[in-house]
């Protein structure tokens, strides 16, 4: 038997799957069984290198299982429109009931060229006037808005934020179209990408928007909640689980996405726990590399009993004092985000020892075995 012929396994038990990943040497090999006839494709998808080993079939072709691309399981070419995206196949043979794969018959991997998504364009330093972004985190009935207390000491720091010749830009969750988190980081921390999974497959999401302004455009962003049972609302923590692709760069890539931004928060709500869903904020902000002005957030509640919230609402209407809190809060956000501007201190790179995957994620994905330590 030649050297160039790797020996599987036994024929009887490899073909009681259909798909699985096993290994030839260095080599990670999805092998396939259909109607008792083997085949036998490279296990390292062309997208992002998810194992094609451990997803799916779909009639004659490996369907990926971190983003769904697809592999002819005898030719290795793409799905139909796509066959020039293809990956390594291997001859087969069986020998006294085992089967062999011979690793020199591979045929040459191809990747089509695919523009990159305009989000993958590097992170530039902003230039010109400072930019302020609004995120409005409140759900109601688009076509019957009501009264949001958060909304509106919102809408107040974004005037204050367009003065002095500042650029503006209110997002308001609740008019975008955008998935929620459909668990990518689940399957592997590298199956969790920037851009999003979500986003570079559904241009219809307007999380999209989301990402430019933050990632990209803002100097300032000022996220305002109300509060929900004592949390901020559930639209913020859909925004919040479609962002962890900005965080989980620093853990896979080593690479900081969001640099030398302020973030601040407005927080209202007829029940009170305004500081558990500060420091929720704070603490998520904070991972995804941004700094925060003396006094970040402003808060108001009329507390647990006060569930009358008509009162609640003509309160944050007439009372100037908080008016002024949203519009203070905007300008030491603007002046930090100045100081830092011209400074530049914030780290591209963080150590992490000590810190969230400072070393488990990224050494388990080069070596299976660490995972198991």
């Amino acid at each position: 038997m030649s050297e160039r012929w790797h020996d599987l396994g036994d024929v009887e038990r490899l073909g009681e799957r259909d798909i699985q990943t096993v290994q030839a040497g260095d080599s990670s090999i999805a092998l396939t069984c259909v109607d008792g006839r083997f085949s036998a494709i490279s296990g390292v998808c062309n997208h992002a290198g998810g194992p094609l080993g451990d997803g799916a079939l779909d009639g004659e072709y490996v369907v990926c299982p971190w983003h769904h691309w697809k592999f002819h399981r005898e030719t290795g070419e793409g799905e139909p429109g796509f066959e020039e995206d293809r990956v390594p196949r291997f001859d087969l043979k069986v020998v006294d009931g085992r089967l062999l794969i011979d690793l020199d018959s591979a045929t040459e991997r191809h990747r089509k060229p695919h523009a990159p998504h305009p989000l993958a364009r590097p992170v530039a330093p902003r230039e010109g006037p400072l930019r302020v972004a609004g995120i409005s985190t409140t759900a109601m009935d688009a076509a019957y808005p009501r009264y949001s207390t958060s909304d509106a000491l919102l809408d107040v720091a974004m005037e204050e934020a367009g003065a002095d010749s500042r650029e503006t830009r209110l997002l308001r969750l609740n008019d975008l179209r955008f998935r929620a988190c459909e668990g990518y980081y689940s399957k592997s921390a590298h199956a969790c990408t920037w851009p999003c999974s979500i986003t570079q497959m559904d241009r219809s999401d307007e999380m999209e928007q989301v990402y430019e302004a933050v990632v990209h455009w803002a100097d300032v962003i000022l996220v305002s909640t109300p509060i929900r049972w004592g949390s901020a609302s559930g639209l913020y923590y859909k925004m919040a689980e479609r962002l962890n692709c900005v965080q989980n760069q620093v853990t896979i890539a080593d690479r900081v996405l969001m640099k030398n931004k302020v973030a601040a928060f407005i927080i209202t709500g007829g029940q009170d726990n305004v500081q558990a869903v500060a420091g929720q904020m704070l603490t998520f902000f904070a991972e995804l590399g941004c700094v925060f002005p003396q006094f970040p957030f402003i808060g108001h509640s009329r507390g647990w009993t006060a569930e009358d919230m008509e009162n609640n609402v003509a309160y944050v209407r007439a009372d100037e004092t908080l008016h002024e809190g949203a519009r203070d809060l905007v300008r030491r956000a603007v002046a930090l985000a100045a100081t830092l501007r011209g400074a530049d201190v914030c780290a591209d790179r963080v150590v992490r020892s000590g810190r969230k995957a400072s070393g488990g994620v990224a050494r388990a994905h080069l070596d299976p075995a660490a995972a198991a330590r």
